[in-house]
């Protein structure tokens, strides 16, 4: 008898142990995730903000372009205020078609094309890309494994019992290996 308690209360203990690691660890899986949103949305932000001033670097020289123009600083305006990041890559991926539009048109105007606040920004802009690539990839990585992990058995008794919910992944096309294509008016 006593042995039969000793080896309940082991199990137990165990089990306790277990479910306060796996808890624990879908608790780190989960602020690495919302820490490299945080990442992404720094990203975002500064190419938010160089978005007013491409609009206006651009628009001193192509003022005939306004529904471009238009395009561009409405869909800045919608992705400031989305904050789920399956939507907010929809109207990312359409404002960076549009911002690859603007960069065409340098090539119609070559006082646009020799404007050095225009390079700068330009030169901005790619740099600001490369760091959202880069901080996306990490983002998408830890919402796959924070989601593998609330899934997995057993773990998933402890997801379901305090209520971890999936990440979404953020996707700012529809197919991230497609070529991308470029359109003139």
């Amino acid at each position: 008898m006593l042995l039969l308690t000793v080896l309940i209360v082991l199990i137990v203990l165990a089990l306790a142990a277990w479910a306060v690691f796996a808890f624990n660890r879908l608790v780190r899986l989960r602020n690495q995730s919302r820490t490299a949103w945080a990442d992404i949305d720094v990203q975002l932000q500064r190419r938010h903000d160089l978005v007013p001033q491409l609009v206006a670097a651009v628009q001193g020289y192509v003022g005939h372009e306004r529904a471009l123009l238009e395009a561009v600083t409405e869909l800045r305006t919608q992705a400031l205020t989305l904050k789920s990041p399956a939507l907010l890559g929809e109207v990312e991926s359409a404002l960076e078609l549009a911002m690859g539009r603007l960069f065409v048109l340098q090539e119609a105007y070559p006082d646009l094309k020799a404007s050095e606040n225009f390079s700068q920004l330009q030169r901005d802009l790619v740099q600001v890309e490369e760091h959202l690539q880069y901080a996306r990839r990490f983002y998408n990585g830890a919402v796959r494994d924070y989601n593998t992990a609330i899934q997995r058995v057993p773990d998933v008794v402890v997801a379901r019992g305090f209520a971890f919910h999936e990440a979404e992944f953020f996707q700012t096309g529809d197919d991230e290996r497609a070529a991308v294509r470029v359109e003139m008016q």
